[in-house]
């Protein structure tokens, strides 16, 4: 029944396109593998050097080649067949967890080759990032692409659930990174495969010539789309300032005292608030004012993280960050679905490597922000700090852009 429209089936309809099924099937294990290899990669990385700042290392290794990249990535998810980009970048995430765990049976006790992989990494992020996102909007009809997106976000969440999870659990059964690194192997393996049944019948895109001004063009797009501009640079800033996840490690050990079970159930708890959030609004879509809505979860997101930086009770702090992911869900959905349906399919490459690269310096720039002001100020400090940033950011944004606060509608017009 593929495409057809039924009642009962609003709620989930975008699963009635098998493309959309492989390519989310692959994005499952793709993600799940490196959010179970981050775990590992963290809790090694502080078992070696008992360092927060090196844990910023580890975001900052991953974030520099986006931001390097960005312009070149976009431009390629515009000018090649994106889905054999998407599988050559899932290769890639293989190669890298190959790597890592090569680096652990050799029994390497020094950072600097766990570095170099994720640098390498990073490269491939800054490519996976545009091409994966600008496919999405190909797999379905655009009146079904809220809903997609929806689903898109729950899956997404449910590997971070599942990732960590099994990341922590392995780490700990084997005394070791080296069982976590080789099923991110094989979890990235079934990913290739997944995406190469993915069938699309696309029509050719023109390739624009290779020079600044087609390169500049997700820029400019972006710039002059006050909505989407207002949207990912709110959650650019909200996110780098209110980020905490790169110093859970510290947190497990030190303040919390539990173990990499513990880190497990930590990484784990805002994405279970993130899916239960994304099936929500799968269900029940958001039908008027997005953007306050979105600006007041973004303040959500912000005290949730205050919360859990002065928490002393692993339930408090499993509570807070569920609530941190619920939040965070909610202004996630939006601006994909603002970005995504506002940008021609010629441009979404270059413009969603744009997008990417905010993301990529909310979240690595973030763990690096977050390790190198716990270096400096201590562990709590840093993370209540980043919270009340996070609500002086918004206050900014829903004054600056008038046109975000006002937008009602999920619509390519935003009202």
């Amino acid at each position: 029944m593929s495409g057809s429209h039924d009642s009962k089936f609003d709620g989930r309809i975008a699963f009635t396109y098998p493309p959309f099924v492989f390519y989310e099937f692959a994005r499952f294990f793709v993600v799940a593998s490196l959010e179970m290899q981050s775990v590992a990669v963290g809790w090694q990385v502080y078992d070696i050097t008992h360092r927060a700042f090196d844990l910023g290392l580890v975001g900052l290794c991953q974030f520099l080649p986006g931001i390097l990249l960005f312009l070149v990535s976009g431009h390629v998810a515009d000018r090649f067949n994106r889905r054999n980009l998407l599988v050559m970048c899932y290769a890639g995430f293989a190669t890298c967890s190959a790597l890592l765990l090569f680096a652990s049976h050799q029994g390497v006790r020094a950072v600097s080759p766990i570095f170099v992989v994720l640098v390498l990494l990073g490269v491939v992020r800054s490519f996976n990032g545009p091409v994966s996102r600008a496919l999405l909007p190909q797999l379905v009809p655009e009146q079904h692409f809220p809903n997609a997106v929806a689903w898109h976000s729950t899956i997404f969440q449910a590997a971070t659930i599942l990732g960590p999870s099994i990341g922590g659990v392995l780490y700990a059964a084997f005394r070791g990174p080296s069982a976590v690194y080789a099923t991110a192997v094989a979890s990235a393996g079934i990913a290739v495969v997944c995406t190469t049944l993915i069938q699309l019948n696309v029509k050719a895109r023109v390739r624009e010539p290779v020079n600044l001004t087609t390169v500049l063009a997700g820029l400019r797009y972006i710039w002059h789309q006050k909505i989407v501009l207002g949207s990912i640079s709110l959650d650019l800033f909200a996110v780098l300032l209110g980020g905490a996840v790169a110093l859970l490690p510290v947190y497990a050990r030190e303040i919390l005292h539990t173990g990499p079970w513990g880190l497990g159930l930590l990484r784990t708890a805002p994405g279970v608030g993130a899916a239960a959030m994304a099936i929500l609004l799968a269900h029940r879509p958001l039908r008027s004012r997005v953007g306050a809505t979105m600006l007041w979860c973004v303040s959500g997101f912000g005290v949730f993280t205050i919360v859990f930086g002065l928490s002393r009770s692993l339930i408090v702090s499993l509570l807070a960050l569920t609530l941190v992911g619920a939040t965070d869900m909610v202004s996630i959905v939006i601006r994909a679905v603002f970005v995504q349906l506002m940008t021609p399919d010629h441009m979404r490459g270059r413009v969603n490597a744009v997008d990417m690269m905010f993301i990529g310096a909310s979240n690595q720039l973030g763990e690096f922000e977050s390790g190198l002001t716990a270096s400096w100020f201590g562990t709590v400090p840093a993370v209540v700090l980043g919270g009340i940033g996070t609500l002086i950011v918004t206050a900014i944004w829903a004054w600056r852009f008038p046109e975000l606060r006002q937008a009602d509608k999920l619509t390519p017009s935003g009202n």
